[in-house]
Order: structure tokens, then sequence, then C-alpha cells
């Protein structure tokens, strides 16, 4: 269970006992990827792991992106034998309660399960229309620009199967934010992986700052479309 965090001193602790809990009963670990908090998260995260053996720490020395904290989430996870991983956000914005549905997916068949606010029984809660616009719009701009059926092409609440990220190449996706959701979906459905959207209710953050900005949101606009063509060609002569 990989959660990054960046300047979530207040959420971290509440988080990490909220997953702890949901999880209980199973063999998992939890993997807190701090960039370099500068509000003392990475202290509070490593006064959990001195209490919780089955939480881990990750510090980079530096805010390096959304993506490049999940990527190296993921490559510690498979170094420790992990057979799924799953990504949240720390600031409660995906539920924690959901994660065992999400794990039966997995264990069900699905190599992607993504934790999804469009498809029946989704939703969100306490956003304006703005930011719901900017939502569902870019989901609908990425599924079209894309060809793929996924609803919701942009949420960060996902359980793999570590089969699954070795056939996407995960570590050299390069982008970050929105696109960074956009492109490794994108990848499991073009390995022809099997996806599978479960219903979700988003919720606004509880505490802190969002770390979404325009450059972040601008990024996904031209990626996504140099990333349907970048893939089908790269893999394209990987098959060959």
């Amino acid at each position: 269970m990989i959660i990054p965090t960046y300047n979530e001193a207040a959420n971290v602790e509440p988080m990490v006992t909220a997953v702890r809990a949901a999880l209980a009963g199973e063999d998992f670990r939890v993997l807190v990827v701090d960039d370099s908090s500068p509000d003392g998260t990475g202290e509070r995260a490593d006064a959990l792991a001195a209490s919780h053996a089955d939480v881990r720490v990750l510090h980079r020395t530096a805010k390096a992106g959304l993506g490049r904290a999940y990527v190296a989430g993921f490559a510690r996870a498979i170094e420790g034998g992990a057979t799924y991983v799953a990504e949240i956000d720390a600031d409660f914005s995906h539920d924690p309660d959901d994660l065992p549905r999400l794990l039966g997916l997995a264990r069900d068949g699905a190599d992607l399960v993504l934790g999804s606010r469009y498809v029946p029984g989704g939703g969100v809660e306490n956003w304006g229309i703005g930011r719901r616009l900017l939502s569902r719009g870019g989901s609908r701009y990425a599924r079209t620009v894309l060809g793929v059926p996924v609803r919701d092409l942009t949420g960060g609440f996902k359980c793999f199967r570590t089969t699954a990220l070795e056939a996407i190449d995960y570590p050299t996706v390069r982008s970050q934010g929105y696109a960074f959701q956009v492109e490794l979906t994108y990848r499991a459905l073009k390995r022809g992986l099997k996806v599978v959207e479960a219903p979700i209710v988003f919720h606004e953050r509880r505490e802190g700052e969002s770390k979404m900005d325009a450059r972040i949101a601008l990024e996904a606009i031209w990626l996504v479309p140099a990333l349907r063509f970048q893939l089908r060609s790269r893999w394209r002569s990987a098959d060959d």
C-alpha cells in the first residue's frame, strides 16, 4: 500500500491508521513515500514505522513529483515481494474502507482495478462546479483522444497486480499528476491487461492544500495525444 506524501503532517498518521484497519487480517505493508516534506511529515511517518512492523518509510531527498514518488514506491514494493500494489492519496480524498473491495477484484482476476468516480455508484463530494467540470472534462478528453472505454482515467486510487506493473514497464513512465495516472492505465490497456473500474466516492481533502496546479493540468493536455503515438511506436518496435 503506497502513500505518497508532501506536507501531509496532519494526515499521515490518521491515514496510515485507517489503511491498517481496512487491511486488518491481510498480509500487507504500508509504504509512505515522503519527498522531504518541510512540515515534518517524514518524521511522523518514521514514528509510525517505529511503532508498527507493517509500516515502512521511503525518504526521497527532494520534491520530484507524484509520478516519481509512485515509481520509487513500485520498485520498493516489487523488491519486497509484493503480489499486489495499491495507490492511495494521503489526504482522505480516497476512502481506505474501499481497499478490500479493490483488492478483491484484483484477486478475482483483474490486472488493474481503478477506483472510479464516473461509473454507476461512483461520485464526488464537496466539489464546486468548476472542479467537477475540469475533472470530468479531463477524463473525457483523455478517453476520446486515446480511444479507450475507461470512464475515470485521471483518478489515483488503483490496485495493480505486480505482474501488471512489470508488463507496462513502469520505470519508464515520466509524466506527473493527471497525466501519470492516465499513462499507467493506458499502458495497461495497450498491453491487453484486464482493467476493471470499481465505483468510489471521492471526497475533498481533510487537511492541507492540494498539490494540483495549472502546470500539471496543462501537462495532461499536451501529453495525452503524445502518449498515444509514443507508446504505439515503442511497443510496436518491441513486439516486431
